[in-house]
């Protein structure tokens, strides 16, 4: 990904690509939801999206996002689409690269032992939405720069933190069968705890490329 793609702290002046992104979201979250591989995960998982799409809505008139932001947004929604269809622990990742590498099993190189998709999505979590989190919060808050960086990585791990809460209270609401691929630990009893450093690894590699650029983009903009 280049680095054009870490949002700048700017709004974004036209409305052109963050429609269009809308619209190719609309039409992969409807051919994807037309037939997933179990309905009511596909529902539960979307639930956030849901909200998620209201509160842009939302910023759309009140405070829009920079191109670079909605970009990001774009990224991370296709990646969570695609594990609602398949469901997180049964996307066929290894299956498309054996199919691309004349057989080779992705798995079997790194000595995977599960399917790691819902890793890789956890991991994107802190990498894509933490540009994102900081453009809304560095727009209202002055702080000093430490607080520039410990701010928004905290607010992911916070939200991190959330997110296995609410997985592991549907776990505990919903059926058996329905709780356990929601959850999705695959057996792993320090699941929750892994997806929480991934997203936090995420973080913690953009956030600095992230105030690095701004701090550019700012400079830039004095200069002239």
């Amino acid at each position: 990904m280049s680095t054009a793609a870490f949002a700048l702290p700017e709004p974004a002046s036209r409305a052109t690509l963050p429609l269009t992104l809308l619209a190719v979201f609309a039409i992969v979250f409807i051919a994807l939801g037309l037939s997933p591989a179990i309905r009511e995960d596909w529902l539960l998982e979307n639930a956030l999206v849901v909200v998620a799409l209201a509160w842009l809505g939302w910023g759309w008139r009140h405070q829009r996002l920079s191109n670079g932001a909605y970009v990001l947004l774009f990224v991370f929604a296709l990646f969570h689409e695609v594990g609602a269809h398949y469901q997180y622990s049964d996307v066929p990742y290894d299956a498309w690269f054996a199919a691309a590498s004349g057989g080779r099993s992705f798995d079997a190189m790194f000595g995977f032992e599960r399917n790691h998709y819902d890793r890789l999505v956890h991991f994107l979590y802190g990498l894509l939405l933490t540009p994102v989190a900081a453009e809304v919060i560095l727009r209202r808050v002055a702080m000093p720069p430490a607080w520039r960086f410990l701010l928004p990585v905290t607010f992911m791990m916070s939200h991190a933190l959330v997110y296995e809460l609410i997985e592991w209270a549907a776990a505990s609401v919903f059926s058996e069968g329905l709780g356990e691929a929601y959850l999705g630990t695959q057996g792993d009893t320090w699941d929750a705890q892994k997806d929480m450093a991934l997203a936090t690894l995420g973080s913690l590699i953009v956030h600095p490329v992230w105030l690095w650029r701004r701090a550019r983009a700012g400079a830039g903009r004095t200069r002239r």
